[in-house]
């Protein structure tokens, strides 16, 4: 099975995802259910979802035409995949059980899926420099 097809698949189904978000977003600020707090983390987590799967589309095309093995395209994708969760999950945590100016798990989280989408892309930079196909 190949992971760049895999992998899309799962990014454009998750695209829908997002917008939905952004119309749950927009009824609880309508209807005054968030606070303020909850509102930024809200916005923050919506808006890294949605930014990282369209950075994940370009990734996945770029990673498409290196030279690496299945092996490291699964690597590759997953950590992506890790990554992006991570990031935009942990601000929905933080929303969810953290406070303001104090740190929290969600905090740690975000923190982890930036170092994994930094590792993600790392690895996809060297895949493209070393790539014959490009």
């Amino acid at each position: 099975m190949d992971p760049i097809r895999v992998f899309s698949v799962v990014v454009l189904v998750s695209l829908p995802t997002v917008m939905f978000g952004g119309y749950s977003l927009l009824r609880l600020l309508g209807q005054g259910q968030l606070s303020a707090f909850q509102s930024t983390y809200f916005r923050a987590g919506h808006a890294h979802a949605g930014v990282l799967l369209v950075f994940a589309l370009g990734y996945l095309a770029f990673l498409s035409r290196t030279d690496f093995g299945t092996g490291l395209r699964w690597l590759a994708a997953a950590l992506l995949t890790v990554g992006i969760l991570a990031q935009s999950g942990g601000m929905f945590l933080h929303m969810g059980i953290g406070e303001a100016r104090k740190w929290s798990a969600g905090n740690s989280l975000t923190t982890a899926g930036a170092v994994v989408l930094a590792a993600s892309s790392l690895l996809l930079a060297y895949g493209v420099a070393t790539s014959t196909h490009l």
